[in-house]
């Protein structure tokens, strides 16, 4: 750090940050727009960015009901990979990888991705034969990904616990390289600044209370601020869609459900990659920061309450001890909850809807962050155009009727 730089962060901080540049507007809404946006996370202003940059589209606001950023993008656990087992989903979650790969310059705001690679561990047989055949079938797709046999793991990761008396032996593992991590705020506030820059509206405290119909096409919205008129409505709340589907009169094949995090107290460097295992049922990367970031799966009950119980934290805690036993000593920093929408199949939905005009970016589970470029990309395309963009055409509302749906239950082995 330069000398100028920390007498400007000395001095910002004991003013009161008052000195700090304006990174995006804090614009009153207007009666009516072109698009409006419902979701200030990363997913929709990721939308209103490629709205505004590849379709010219700049009457753009994004509501918000309470600040940019602080819904599930503030509350996850930043894993970004696209080694899913079926084509659609191989398809969509790698055109984020190579968006995510370009997007500190895209946006010129450093959104920390860190290529460091994720680590799925096989304990089984059955586990080994699951992760080659996910191996074999993310190399047909043109995706990265490698076998590792147990002394590759163990020189890979050898803090792991190859102990012969271990509970859980690791008989090999399934890599992905260009996979690793981002950090969060910064991907949502990177999108927000491009975004302003371009003329988006990010409109915050903004809890849009109603969706306005006239016959079989959406007209505007009711909100904390007053009533917004809109040519055309994209819904990208994460865990509350459902609550905003039924506004609209109709009803979504997905669920509400809480999922759990928890970070350690920092220490030095020692895990240099993103370990997953479906068995122990765990997964764990080290941040910038120096914290363990560490995770497991979804609750089973269905929830909106954005906080944890002690249950799965103890769990998560034993999980993570087996695979690693140094751990053991580590103090819990905190723990938080975000609220994922799950459907049936496990993936998402990016379509249009039975009311013309509106259109739904949700059922992201537990794989919403790693999708956020993309995710927006198609949900643009998908908005401009009244029809999906050909990556996200197997993601839309009328699969569950026609059957043709895209079971990705193993894609995960474990939430993350």
């Amino acid at each position: 750090m330069s000398r100028y730089s920390a007498i400007n962060l000395l001095r910002n901080a004991l003013g009161g940050h008052r000195h700090w540049p304006v990174v995006w507007r804090d614009p009153a809404p207007k009666p009516r727009y072109e698009v409006v946006i419902v979701g200030g996370g990363g997913h929709g202003l990721a939308t209103a960015y490629y709205l505004a940059k590849h379709h010219g589209i700049r009457d753009i606001a994004v509501l918000e009901k309470g600040w940019l950023g602080g819904g599930n993008t503030g509350r996850n656990t930043t894993v970004v990979r696209s080694n899913y087992l079926n084509d659609e989903s191989g398809s969509l979650y790698e055109l984020s990888l190579k968006l995510w790969e370009g997007l500190s310059q895209e946006l010129n705001y450093n959104v920390m991705f860190s290529q460091r690679g994720v680590l799925n561990l096989a304990h089984t047989e059955h586990d080994v034969q699951s992760l080659r055949r996910h191996v074999f079938a993310n190399r047909t797709q043109g995706i990265d990904a490698e076998w590792l046999s147990a002394d590759e793991v163990r020189a890979f990761c050898p803090i792991l616990n190859f102990s012969p008396g271990a509970r859980f032996p690791i008989r090999g593992g399934s890599l992905q390289r260009r996979g690793g991590i981002a950090r969060h705020d910064a991907v949502a506030w990177g999108f927000a600044r491009a975004a302003d820059r371009l003329g988006v509206d990010i409109i915050q405290n903004c809890e849009v209370t109603a969706l306005k119909r006239e016959g079989d096409r959406i007209v505007g919205l009711e909100t904390s601020r007053g009533e917004i008129a809109a040519g055309k409505v994209g819904v990208v709340v994460a865990g509350h869609c459902g609550v905003l589907a039924a506004m609209a009169g109709f009803r979504l094949p997905i669920e509400s459900h809480p999922l759990q995090a928890l970070v350690s107290e920092p220490l030095k460097p020692v895990l240099h990659t993103v370990v997953m295992s479906g068995l122990v049922h765990v997964y764990v990367s080290q941040s910038d920061k120096g914290e363990l970031v560490i995770g497991a799966g979804a609750d089973t009950y269905n929830s909106y309450a954005q906080r944890g119980s002690l249950g799965i934290i103890e769990g998560t805690a034993h999980a993570l001890i087996e695979l690693f036993p140094c751990f053991s000593r580590l103090r819990m920093l905190r723990s938080w909850a975000g609220i994922v929408d799950i459907c049936t199949d496990v993936s998402p939905i990016i379509s249009k809807t039975p009311v013309a005009g509106l259109y739904f970016n949700c059922g992201w589970g537990t794989g919403g962050f790693k999708a956020t470029p993309g995710s927006g990309f198609v949900f643009a395309h998908t908005i401009v155009r009244d029809e999906p963009h050909p990556v996200a055409a197997p993601f839309s509302l009328d699969r569950f009727t026609s059957g043709a749906i895209v079971p990705e239950h193993g894609a995960a082995a474990v939430a993350h």
